[in-house]
């Protein structure tokens, strides 16, 4: 894997767990991978992100792109050393936010063409542009291959259109990343929610030969159900001894369930965001910090989290702190819900290691299926 090891420790079921070994510090799987969409995870230094013991973060192609451009963050030694973050970072391709941004962007055979949401300049989104952005400016050890992602619902013509793009792209990629001992790329497989378009995905990604392969397209609107009902078949016709990534998810119980079918990395903003408008994950499910009745709660957080926002601070104090608008209650139930996304998928290890997978599976859907605080 051109300097990156890919190894899997233990198997239950389709769940597994293991190692991505990279040049900047092994990766433990499953993952969850925090986002820092513009050099940063939202409201948290880098310090409190390592306490939570994550070991790699995401950060974003199209933003760092437009500001404070990728040429600049190059310039001041790229991204690693400009947010201070030593361990490995993934950064995504930027075609996501371009394709969301649908009133202001054009995608053609050669490129995607796209006016700043910041100042209306235009800008033109390559696939050889997305990698000279991602693995020679930003310096990520990870690159993701530009694709074209579509909402659902799509129909089948569009959702074809757009695999096959993808695969042209991803093509183009591979040849524009060439030969690297420090830095890794991974394919998309597109095909939204069609079995023979995610196999046809698939394979042509394969022949490709990626040294990771990511599940797109997926927590773009199609519900739970649809999106496990995917991942039963998705992940599964992407090659076992390579990692898989499933991106944009998502809430615990997306995350639990993709493991039990053999997905090994995972991002979502929700943590951060979620904190910052005063609700906390936790093992029992999700907890409004809002609501009137933690005004006289003097109980941890979340004991079971291994994290001073959740062992040291009250509900009634943080409750204070969101009601109050304080910028404090944002820190800590941000750095509180990255501790949860960390633990979570540390147990989940620890359970695929021990050979108890589906038992934990069972535990933590019916414990978040209790009451909402």
């Amino acid at each position: 894997m051109n300097g990156f090891e890919f190894s899997i420790d233990a198997v239950d079921g389709a769940a597994r767990t293991g190692r991505l070994s990279t040049p900047r510090g092994d990766i433990r799987t499953p993952a969850f991978m925090p986002v820092g969409t513009a050099g940063t995870v939202k409201a948290m230094t880098v310090d409190q992100v390592s306490q939570t013991d994550a070991d790699i973060l995401l950060g974003n192609t199209y933003h760092l792109m437009l500001r404070p451009t990728a040429e600049r963050v190059r310039r001041l030694g790229g991204l690693h050393q400009f947010m201070r973050w030593p361990k490995p970072i993934l950064t995504d391709s930027g075609g996501f936010q371009v394709m969301s941004l649908s009133g202001i962007s054009k995608v053609t055979e050669e490129a995607v063409t796209f006016r700043s949401h910041l100042d209306g300049s235009a800008h033109v989104l390559s696939p050889e542009r997305s990698i000279e952005i991602q693995a020679d400016l930003l310096g990520a050890d990870i690159s993701m291959q530009l694709d074209e992602c579509v909402s659902w619902p799509a129909d089948r013509t569009r959702a074809t259109e757009a695999l096959r793009l993808s695969a042209r792209w991803a093509k183009r990629c591979k040849i524009a990343f060439g030969a690297r001992d420090q830095q890794a790329l991974f394919g998309i497989q597109q095909g939204s929610t069609f079995e023979d378009l995610r196999r046809e995905s698939a394979d042509r990604l394969q022949e490709i030969g990626f040294d990771g392969y990511a599940i797109g397209g997926l927590a773009v609107g199609e519900g739970h159900s649809a999106m496990v009902a995917t991942l039963d078949y998705a992940a599964a016709q992407l090659p076992r001894e390579r990692p898989r990534y499933l991106m944009g998810v998502g809430k615990p119980l997306d995350i639990v369930e993709a493991i039990a079918r053999g997905v090994d990395m995972f991002d979502c903003v929700l943590p951060t965001r979620s904190g910052r408008h005063g609700q906390a994950w936790t093992w029992n499910g999700p907890m409004n910090l809002k609501n009137a009745k933690f005004a006289d709660d003097d109980t941890a957080l979340d004991p079971e989290t291994p994290s001073p926002p959740s062992r040291d601070y009250s509900r009634a104090y943080l409750h204070h702190l969101i009601k109050s608008g304080e910028i404090l209650g944002q820190v800590l139930l941000s750095w509180h819900n990255i501790a949860f996304f960390q633990a979570l998928t540390a147990s989940a290890r620890t359970a695929i290691a021990e050979g108890r997978y589906e038992t934990f599976v069972r535990n933590f859907r019916d414990r978040q299926a209790g009451p909402s605080a």
